[in-house]
């Protein structure tokens, strides 16, 4: 499925009574990632810092559990057994020698090491709300770094545009943390027609075989999951976490009448006349595609994250690594 752009490669002009606004549930926001067009590199990325430190700080404090938790596997305290606890982790010499029952909490392993698979092919180049998804799926990886940093861990990022791939190798730190970023928001965009392979980036990141630990793919997965393969091969080494970015004219046609939708991977173009019928046909297939999508990632094993253009990008992530967090500490 192609992301509807003009000819001239910006969003198509909406007009009307309900043109451009978010789906129901939703509002805009005035949370937005910075743009890294127009020079101003460095102080999108001051911008883009100050706003994932300032919301982001303390998720990960005390328990280090991590971006997507695991029961780790140093022994911690024991503590009252609570409903919704695994029972796997009942201590049961503590169980008996108070009469009550006990679980005993774990550890996360430190020094984790994460790599990122970053797809910045040419159907990131779009956007109708707040920002673009390629700025968006930057902003992701930033949260990513901050969340997993710090405690001797360590990230790096592949980055696939189409034309290239580069490959930043991962270390600890935050000069190494900046100096990623700067790096990655520099990357060119891919010429329009450049047809990106989600599927050959996780491959890169597959092999050589490295130290288990976290593999994110941030991409907007459109298309046919000819990734699943290969994203099914690294869950077998490692946690996964797939971050799906999207906007929201790629699950919803507006009413705007004659409109040049272009598919920025392959080039092509069609005129089309939106009509009412159209816009449900458009978006029964664009929720048939985001189920294909869902349903893959869950056979891969692994944890989905949704960020949209149209919503607050930093709120979305903090329900998402509170609700992993809470799992695994045993709440409901």
């Amino acid at each position: 499925m192609s992301s509807p752009e003009v000819q001239d490669g910006r969003p198509p002009a909406e007009s009307g009574p309900g043109a451009g606004a978010p789906e129901p549930g939703r509002r805009r926001v005035p949370t937005a990632p910075p743009s890294f067009r127009d020079g101003r590199m460095e102080a999108a990325l001051r911008t883009l810092e100050l706003a994932v430190r300032g919301r982001l700080d303390g998720l990960l404090q005390g328990n280090h559990l991590g971006l997507v938790p695991g029961p780790g596997s140093e022994p911690g305290e024991a503590r009252d057994y609570q409903p919704g606890d695994d029972v796997r982790r009942m201590d049961w010499a503590v169980t008996a020698r108070t009469t009550e029952p006990h679980v005993r909490e774990t550890v996360a392993d430190r020094e984790l090491e994460t790599w990122v698979v970053l797809d910045l092919s040419a159907s990131l180049d779009f956007g109708t709300a707040a920002c673009e998804k390629r700025d968006l799926a930057i902003a992701a990886l930033a949260a990513v770094t901050h969340l997993t940093r710090g405690g001797g861990n360590r990230i790096g990022v592949i980055v696939a545009t189409g034309e290239k791939v580069v490959r930043i190798p991962a270390r600890g730190g935050m000069v190494h943390a900046q100096g990623m970023l700067r790096r990655v928001a520099s990357t060119p965009r891919a010429a329009e027609g450049t047809r990106g392979d989600l599927a050959a980036a996780i491959e890169q990141l597959r092999r050589p075989p490295r130290r288990r630990g976290l593999a994110v793919v941030i991409s907007d997965f459109l298309g046919e999951p000819e990734w699943e393969r290969a994203l099914r091969a690294l869950s077998a080494r490692h946690e996964l976490l797939a971050v799906e970015v999207l906007d929201p004219r790629e699950v919803e046609l507006p009413d705007v009448g004659t409109v040049v939708l272009a598919d920025p991977e392959t080039g092509r173009q069609r005129e089309v006349t939106i009509t009412p019928l159209l816009a449900r046909e458009f978006a029964a297939a664009a929720a048939e595609h985001r189920e294909q999508v869902a349903a893959a990632l869950r056979r891969c094993g692994a944890a989905h994250l949704t960020l949209r253009t149209d919503s607050d990008w930093i709120a979305d992530v903090v329900r998402f690594v509170l609700a992993r967090k809470r799992t695994w500490s045993g709440g409901r």
